[in-house]
């Protein structure tokens, strides 16, 4: 990611990527970690909300269904992703901000977002690019805004942890290994945020999904 031309794609393989919807709907519970997520996150009517790595936009979507009176962009550095996001926030008549990025720099302004929401991305990225873009995330959140992380975490038992390992297969295993000990709420803290917890646990066939929380004062 920290490369436009080294990018993993949402369903690693660019040619997935249009199958990556009924993944995620059949296969990772997504509806249910996805609303974990937001519930923990509490937006707010007039927040403006920032999807980090927004895929196909479902999350964001899931943001105006929840608070329609939100102003949410949503960043992504797939183009491919972005145009099936396009595609389904046009479909639903919702108004979403999109913006393709180059993995390093993320095209906002200082202290913009109430709320930064971040759904199955950080395990994309290997150590130095995940503290980057978490410089990057808290760079651009609110004095007194939140950042909101679904990733895969410390496994919690050897089923989670066997399902964690096809997606370490997958995905990469430098990449992934700082989801499976655990290490992104230190990353968090490390840039800045505070209040740093793990708020929620979520068991797919794949591994733990887990909820990460901070705030930054």
């Amino acid at each position: 990611m920290g490369n436009k031309e080294q990018y993993i794609p949402a369903a690693k393989y660019s040619i997935l990527t249009d199958l990556f919807d009924p993944f995620m709907k059949y296969i990772m519970r997504e509806e249910k970690f996805k609303n974990e997520l937001l519930d923990e996150a509490k937006i707010q009517k007039r927040d403006t909300v920032l999807d980090f790595g927004c895929g196909t936009g479902t999350l964001s979507i899931m943001v105006k269904d929840k608070v329609m009176d939100t102003i949410v962009h949503g960043v992504d550095i797939d183009p491919k992703v972005l145009k099936i996001a396009k595609n389904k926030i046009d479909n639903k008549g919702l108004s979403i901000d999109l913006k393709e990025f180059d993995g390093i720099n993320l095209p906002y302004e200082n202290n913009v977002f109430d709320k930064v929401i971040s759904s199955l991305v950080f395990h994309h990225l290997v150590r130095e690019q995940k503290v980057k873009m978490l410089k990057e995330l808290y760079r651009v959140t609110k004095q007194g805004g939140e950042i909101h992380i679904a990733d895969f975490g410390k496994p919690q038992n050897l089923t989670m942890r066997a399902g964690f390992f096809i997606i370490q297969l997958f995905d990469g295993f430098n990449n992934t290994k700082d989801n499976l000990i655990g290490t992104i709420p230190s990353f968090m803290e490390h840039v800045g945020y505070k209040n740093v917890k793990e708020v929620q646990r979520v068991m797919t066939i794949l591994g733990t999904i887990s909820i990460y929380s901070g705030t930054k004062f």
